[in-house]
């Protein structure tokens, strides 16, 4: 019998599920506040370009259009957020050379029909989004005289990895770039258990956040086991998509429960 996990076809936890409705119109309330959008944005690079491999692969295509479509959008509203909250000096620039990198990475994702040869550019500008993006989250991070602004990114930072290891296994199911996609899959994977370990015995977690913590744990045994199925298979390609996206919203809900404890 399949887990209910793998039924669910409604992704989105009430924090994320909450950003993507927000109005065009919303600010950065507070630095905690600024880290969780800074740090969303790495998600969002990688989750984009999972959106984008799963329609290439012809998976989860009704769902992986909505992922895709509503990333975007958020991704646009929260970079115009942070840069407009972003104090002048490096914050600022940083912001001015992720716009850049974002229009080089729209233009990919929408310019045409997801692709098999430009697999590797896509990979390669998601990177490029990517790592300015963590750049923004970690200055803002340097703001902060708290403890809690590293949890926040620490946790923030969970909610890529479960995105960049789905992205990299749909790369791989579809022969891009496989030795890379295999390589970055394995270290993402290796990376996100002990920083779960981290967010769980740190001294600022609350019950909420443990208890928040414990349905992190169960799926990531969902989609962990996903994970090692292994390529080949469109059902396995689907599991794939579907416990990246349930972890997603658990892991979602604990990075805003650590920036509403730093402010």
């Amino acid at each position: 019998m399949t887990h209910p996990a793998f039924n669910r076809r409604t992704f989105c936890g009430s924090a994320l599920a909450l950003a993507l409705a927000t109005p065009g119109h919303a600010q950065v309330k507070s630095l905690g506040d600024a880290i969780n959008k800074a740090g969303r944005q790495r998600m969002l690079s990688q989750r984009m370009g999972k959106a984008w491999m799963s329609l290439g692969l012809g998976i989860e295509v009704e769902s992986a259009r909505r992922v895709l479509d509503q990333s975007m959008a958020l991704f646009d509203r929260q970079l115009t957020e942070l840069k407009a909250f972003a104090p002048a000096g490096d914050t600022r620039d940083t912001y001015v050379q992720l716009e850049a990198a974002w229009s080089g990475y729209k233009a990919l994702l929408v310019g045409t029909s997801p692709s098999h040869n430009q697999g590797k550019p896509l990979l390669e500008q998601a990177g490029k989004v990517l790592a300015l993006a963590h750049k923004g989250t970690g200055l803002y991070e340097q703001q902060s005289s708290k403890p809690g602004a590293k949890l926040v990114n620490v946790a923030g930072r969970q909610r890529m990895l479960s995105q960049r290891m789905a992205q990299f296994y749909l790369a791989n199911s579809w022969n891009v770039d496989t030795a890379i996609s295999q390589r970055e899959m394995a270290k993402a994977r290796e990376e996100f258990i002990p920083a779960l370990e981290l967010l769980r015995n740190a001294p600022e977690a609350t019950p909420e956040i443990k208890q928040t913590l414990a349905l992190a744990d169960g799926q990531w045994m969902f989609f962990n086991n996903a994970l090692k199925a292994g390529a080949g298979s469109s059902k396995a390609a689907s599991h794939v998509f579907i416990t990246s996206e349930n972890l997603l919203e658990v892991m979602d809900n604990v990075t805003s429960q650590y920036a509403r404890i730093l402010g």
